[in-house]
């Protein structure tokens, strides 16, 4: 016996289609204008839009070393709550990901306390601490799909050098967190307006684009493929667009914060509004949004950064820096640049299913018989509030809060298997 969405919609050619889908193990086994029930569970979608389940190629899941930030039991209950079925986990845990050893227990945990697909990061250097490069290939045989030093970034140009060669030559990305520490100096928020408002330490634009810049030339000179992590500024934007059409094997990817806030919109001192990279300038808004519309960013992600209460609690100059995104990601840029008319529902599905899985040659990120039923249904219509008390996530850290958005979540499906559903989604729907 086999479940079978019925009355729901999906997109074909950018339009929303009518469709019935029969999942029968854990693929799709058939999608049609109407499937006969044939003693099939049947689960009414009543209209609402079904995707396949979105792919997020950076969170932070904390575990293990930081579990009172998040679990990865706790971190992808919250991917499942926001319609990811597939989430890559960043690496700068403690210990850092930088053993096979740590690799297979996040994999084992994975495993028998996730709700969504893991794939684990290694680190590009031991520990995180840009001396020492990792054992890539072991790393890569114990079940990696890409290396980063994620929430540092690689200050040697010889040891990045090394990384791409070595990367290159067994095949993994090179996922790069960009910034030069020398910029840096202990800045808060991005250099700009709200710095000067409230005469905090900033972090300039060109603390990143430099890195970006310098990671694109050594990309060139050993054909590795160069990851560009939640990019935020004008300038590497255009580094990035040019490096493209030399033809340099350059990929980014942006987060929806970056997409709708500018520093200009940051209320006050407020550590929810800290994150690394930091809001930008209305410019560099604008320059992501053009980046992600021409294809020069190719993916969205979230950047899932759970943090204490406490930690959040001791303002913008002393808090850590990141928010959380996976329950909200999809409603935020539904509502914000969909409705809006900025974006096409098809281009924001696309950027969070079928062109993460190309990027990362992931067998994932479509919606077609014969392959994994891994499904986020979502309700289109009904309006909610961001509120963080409702969360999977251990953090409630967003700035998002009392936002009013549509297009959220209302039953997620990994392999066939359901791993989120909301009271509104049950199995006693009858068809229209």
């Amino acid at each position: 016996m086999g479940t079978i969405l019925c009355n729901g919609q999906i997109l074909v050619d950018g339009k929303l289609v009518k469709k019935d889908i029969l999942i029968e193990g854990t693929n799709v086994s058939r999608i049609a204008d109407s499937i006969e029930e044939a003693g099939h569970e049947v689960l009414d979608a009543a209209g609402k839009l079904i995707v396949p389940g979105f792919i997020d190629m950076h969170v932070h899941l904390r575990e293990p070393g930081f579990e009172a930030k998040e679990t990865i039991a706790t971190g992808t209950a919250s991917a499942a709550r926001g319609g990811f079925t597939t989430v890559a986990c960043m690496p700068n845990t403690r210990p850092v990901i930088d053993t096979p050893e740590t690799v297979r227990l996040i994999l084992q945990k994975a495993k028998e306390e996730g709700s969504a697909r893991v794939l684990p990061m290694g680190a590009i250097t031991v520990r995180e601490l840009g001396q020492e490069l990792t054992d890539m290939a072991a790393l890569k045989e114990a079940g990696v799909i890409a290396v980063s030093d994620d929430g540092v970034g690689v200050q040697s140009s010889k040891m990045m050098k090394d990384a791409m060669k070595v990367a290159t030559s067994l095949g993994l990305p090179i996922v790069a967190h960009c910034e030069d520490d020398s910029l840096v100096e202990g800045g808060c928020v991005h250099e700009g307006v709200f710095s000067e408002k409230h005469g905090l330490k900033g972090i300039p634009s060109e603390a990143e684009s430099i890195h970006v810049g310098r990671d694109i030339l050594l990309a060139e000179a050993t054909g590795a493929h160069y990851h560009v992590c939640h990019i935020s500024t004008a300038e590497s934007v255009r580094l990035v667009r040019e490096a493209k059409q030399r033809g340099v094997r350059v990929t980014a990817e942006v987060c929806p914060h970056h997409l709708l806030l500018c520093d200009e919109d940051i209320p006050g001192p407020d550590a929810n509004y800290k994150m690394n990279p930091p809001l930008r300038s209305r410019r560099d808004r604008q320059a992501l949004l053009q980046g992600l519309k021409d294809g020069t960013i190719d993916m969205i992600v979230t950047d899932h950064a759970p943090h204490t209460a406490e930690e959040k609690g001791r303002g913008i100059e002393l808090a850590p820096f990141g928010i959380v995104g996976l329950e909200t990601a999809f409603p935020l840029l539904y509502t914000k640049l969909v409705l809006k008319g900025e974006f096409t529902l098809q281009e924001i599905v696309d950027r969070m299913t079928r062109v993460p899985a190309e990027v990362f040659n992931l067998p994932w990120g479509a919606l077609e018989e014969g392959k994994s039923a891994d499904i986020a249904v979502i309700d289109l219509e009904t309006e909610k509030e961001v509120n963080p008390e409702t969360f999977a996530s251990k953090g409630r850290n967003t700035p998002f809060t009392g936002w009013k958005l549509k297009g959220w979540p209302v039953l997620t499906m990994l392999e066939g298997r359901i791993v989120w559903q909301a009271e509104e989604m049950n199995s006693e729907g009858a068809r229209q």
